[in-house]
């Protein structure tokens, strides 16, 4: 065994040991330890992202299901299945086109049907190519029909799916989702904030980003295999002071579970007995992106944010304890080389929002 493979051995023992302890500490041991395998879980974070849209449709999750299963079953070369897949979503396109544009807004059904016709041509295209075992084509097909799908399933979103609460009303708040192009020494990431998950630390970073305030700012603080964290302003300040109060801008804890009504506010799911909830937007995703806060308190975050460097190996899906303890609000979908390559001493050159600055609202 070579160093670096007996220290991701080692890591990962430690990382069992400490979870277990945990479990048998809190009182939850034969729930969690049973709940802690979970080889299914979803580590792509374009995925994450499309099933965290609130809609509520079965026929475009069914169609979304079946060619985001396509990478799994190419990795393996299980052709039966693959063709399997294929045909379900060919089926979807033809027989139940009718019941995917019935969650279509009608402003937005003309643009719909012209993106249902590229998934259906571009289905057909992927029968040829599993025809032809062609592996390379496949998956790059694939990515195209997903970004399509991703299209099509926000255009059905109405409205926003839950109300803020009023004591959040002084921050700003995020009631959509944005991008962000953060530009390092390294090179580029591109940043999806989900405000839809996480309305009110979605709105602070986007809001933070629109004033320039990360730009030229070094990153603080880097965790090998874990952690890169950056927003520590120079000076004595380790936050964002709001020039119009001329105070501490602080942040609560925010995180929304399936199934849940709205976010929980400034209380762990740990501190709600909440021990196997995984959270609409978790660290599953190599590159998500979330609040730092003091550890003692859940509300004291404010500019400082970290990336989780997730690593199949030792952090596994399921095995992390950072689900409920602190707050996702995005993920890098672009740029995950970079981000492997940046630590404590790089720093971000600029930050800006290229889409979706008109959802973030600012307060009265």
């Amino acid at each position: 065994m070579t160093g670096k493979k007996l220290l991701r051995s080692l890591t990962k023992t430690i990382l069992l040991i400490v979870i277990v302890i945990s479990c048998l500490t809190c009182g939850w041991q034969h729930q969690a330890i049973a709940g802690l395998a979970q080889g299914d879980a979803i580590t792509d974070p374009k995925t994450i992202l499309r099933y965290a849209l609130p809609i509520d449709n079965d026929m475009v999750r069914r169609l979304q299901g079946d060619i985001e299963d396509l990478s799994r079953q190419l990795r393996v070369k299980m052709w039966g299945r693959i063709n399997r897949d294929i045909k379900d979503a060919a089926f979807v396109l033809r027989v139940r086109r009718d019941k995917i544009m019935a969650g279509v807004p009608e402003a937005a059904q003309p643009r719909a049907e012209i993106l249902l016709d590229e998934l259906t041509t571009g289905v057909e295209e992927l029968k040829e190519l599993a025809k032809d075992r062609d592996r390379e084509s496949l998956y790059i097909n694939r990515r195209k029909l997903l970004d399509i799908i991703t299209e099509l399933e926000e255009s059905m979103v109405v409205g926003y799916p839950f109300e803020i609460p009023e004591e959040y009303a002084n921050l700003p708040q995020l009631l959509g989702r944005a991008t962000v192009e953060m530009t390092t020494n390294k090179g580029d990431l591109t940043i999806v904030i989900d405000g839809y998950s996480a309305p009110i630390n979605g709105g602070n970073f986007v809001d933070l980003v629109n004033r320039g305030f990360y730009d030229n700012l070094d990153f603080n603080r880097a965790e090998e295999f874990y952690i890169l964290q950056g927003g520590d302003p120079p000076g004595p300040e380790v936050g964002f002071i709001d020039p119009e109060t001329e105070q501490y801008r602080a942040i609560p804890l925010e995180v929304l579970v399936p199934g849940d009504s709205e976010p929980v506010y400034g209380v762990t799911l740990e501190e709600l007995g909440r021990y196997l909830d995984t959270p609409v937007l978790p660290f599953n995703a190599y590159g998500a992106i979330a609040l730092a806060r003091p550890e003692d308190d859940p509300n004291g975050g404010s500019s400082q944010f970290f990336f989780f460097k997730f690593d199949t190996e030792l952090t596994p899906p399921g095995y992390n304890l950072m689900d409920g303890r602190y707050s996702v609000f995005g993920y890098v979908v672009e740029g995950k080389e970079v981000l492997e390559e940046l630590t404590a001493q790089d720093k971000i050159i600029s930050a800006k929002v290229v889409k979706g600055l008109e959802n973030l609202v600012q307060p009265v």
